[in-house]
């Protein structure tokens, strides 16, 4: 395992378990923009379930890389379904924000040592 890649996985952890933190306690800068884009708040919590889970994958996966790659793959997946949803919601100037978390993402997955 590379240094680069042990620094960039721990960052998209923290970042992405940080995003996560967010929804569940309601913070007013994600939520604001959740109710804008017509997510349900009933779909809230399983949101930052699935951001914590990911997270958590990611820093298991240092050790277990299968669990990185599926973490990492789900990950991938969540952020490129919230840039659809702010997509459908015309909210244009809102879709650097996923990218942001998008990133690190498949940069760690990228770097890793793969299965």
């Amino acid at each position: 395992m590379s240094v680069a890649h042990l620094l960039v996985t721990l960052f998209a952890a923290v970042w992405v378990g940080f995003s996560a933190v967010a929804v569940f306690i309601h913070a007013r800068w994600v939520v604001g923009p959740l109710t804008e884009y017509g997510v349900s708040r009933s779909w809230w919590p399983w949101l930052g379930t699935a951001k914590a889970a990911g997270a958590v994958g990611l820093v298991v996966g240092l050790f277990v890389p299968f669990v990185g790659v599926a973490a990492g793959v789900g990950l991938i997946l969540y952020f490129v379904g919230a840039v659809i949803t702010v997509v459908r919601a015309r909210s244009y100037a809102h879709i650097p924000f996923p990218l942001l978390y998008l990133a690190p993402v498949v940069v760690a997955l990228a770097l890793g040592p793969g299965v």
